[in-house]
């Protein structure tokens, strides 16, 4: 039975992560590359590690929630995790990026695991996970993911598999969010008031909840990051790539991508509503 966990990454979203599976009474050590974001998780029950190879001792499942592949190489790399270990790897990483994880494994199981949701899903242990993984690992991640999720989709069982569904379902909200600034922007290019425009598709079949929040913070200027700009311009390039892949016309998607990489330019912190500069507001 799964009882301790090592979170290595405790940004913004492996933070929140943390903090639900201690509510879920599992003992979680936890290590960040800046200490700073990892000692408060101290006061809520974990073990703050000086070092990875110090947070993975013991634990039954290793979680990483890093920003790319080359920086959860990088780390984990250089750890022996043991076959009795399984190795859940959360960050969005992309096709070649999973497969090349999964090659670092060694003797521990590997679950390919990337999830949907910001900081507020994330705290609150309501992502959805979309696995991949060997069957008879199912059990042994399922205290972690019943935890940090209000749902686990199983996409499969190769590395790579919650990749393409994680690249899939970003795509979506890179278009929609993109899509709600566009029309951010154009209500007050003609003069309107841009909440006219939320008001207008409020509860009708064009709208939703990711827009109306998103739409409410490019009004108001809070870029407060939820999902970091910077992690949607490394998201378009991975989509980018499976798109090439997969033989699918990718015109629509690179000019998602240049928009929010030229919103990055003016803040790389900042939340991916900030999109909406990129459109000239």
């Amino acid at each position: 039975m799964t009882k301790s966990v090592a979170v290595l990454g405790t940004g913004m979203m492996g933070a929140g992560m943390a903090r639900s599976l201690l509510r879920a009474g599992l003992s979680v050590a936890v290590w960040n590359r800046s200490a700073d974001k990892a000692r408060p998780l101290a006061e809520d029950g974990a073990v703050v590690a000086a070092d990875p190879a110090s947070a993975v001792e013991g634990a039954d499942v290793v979680l990483t929630v890093l920003f790319d592949a080359d920086s959860t190489a990088e780390v984990v790399g250089g750890l022996d995790l043991g076959e009795d270990v399984v190795w859940v790897q959360s960050g969005t990483v992309g096709l070649i990026g999973a497969q090349r994880l999964a090659g670092l494994a060694g003797g521990a199981g590997y679950v390919d695991a990337p999830v949907l949701g910001t900081r507020k899903p994330a705290e609150d242990g309501k992502l959805t996970v979309l696995a991949a993984g060997p069957t008879a690992l199912r059990d042994r991640v399922a205290p972690v993911f019943d935890a940090i999720g209000a749902r686990t989709v199983w996409a499969g069982e190769k590395p790579g598999d919650g990749q393409r569904l994680k690249l899939a379902a970003n795509s979506w909200v890179l278009s929609i969010t993109a899509a709600t600034a566009q029309a951010v922007a154009l209500s007050r290019g003609l003069g309107l008031e841009p909440e006219a425009f939320l008001d207008a598709i409020a509860g009708g079949a064009a709208d939703s909840a990711y827009a109306q929040a998103k739409g409410r913070a490019m009004i108001a200027g809070d870029f407060a990051p939820s999902f970091g700009i910077d992690g949607a311009v490394k998201d378009a390039e991975l989509i980018l790539d499976a798109m090439r892949e997969a033989g699918t016309e990718d015109r629509v998607m690179r000019a998602l991508h240049e928009q929010y990489r030229v919103a990055a330019d003016h803040g790389g912190t900042e939340d991916m509503a900030a999109v909406v500069r990129a459109f000239g507001t």
